[in-house]
């Protein structure tokens, strides 16, 4: 399947403004969970993971103790994408900010 087209800098402003727990610019976006547990943290891991397959879209993770890290853009697309910003959402409706 084609990937979106990356997103004029303006586009990407206007839907991290709608999406508080994430931050970034045309280049990726990313957010930063904190959970209570190790255990919670590699949960939040497998449930992203299962979101990601399903889209066939994965972001970078990067578990450290009891803080993810999610970072995601579109690399065939050279930068954020429709595509990144609804994986963003997915993640906050399991994880709500």
């Amino acid at each position: 399947m084609p990937r979106p087209p990356a997103l004029p800098a303006e586009d990407v402003t206007s839907a991290l403004a709608a999406l508080p727990s994430w931050s970034g610019d045309t280049t990726g976006i990313e957010r930063t969970l904190e959970l209570p547990s190790f255990r919670a943290a590699v949960d939040a891991v497998v449930a992203i993971a299962g979101v990601a397959e399903e889209m066939d879209h994965h972001p970078d993770l990067d578990l450290r103790w009891r803080t993810l890290r999610v970072a995601v853009v579109t690399h065939s697309a050279g930068g954020v994408t429709e595509l990144d910003l609804e994986l963003a959402r997915r993640v906050d409706a399991l994880f709500p900010g």
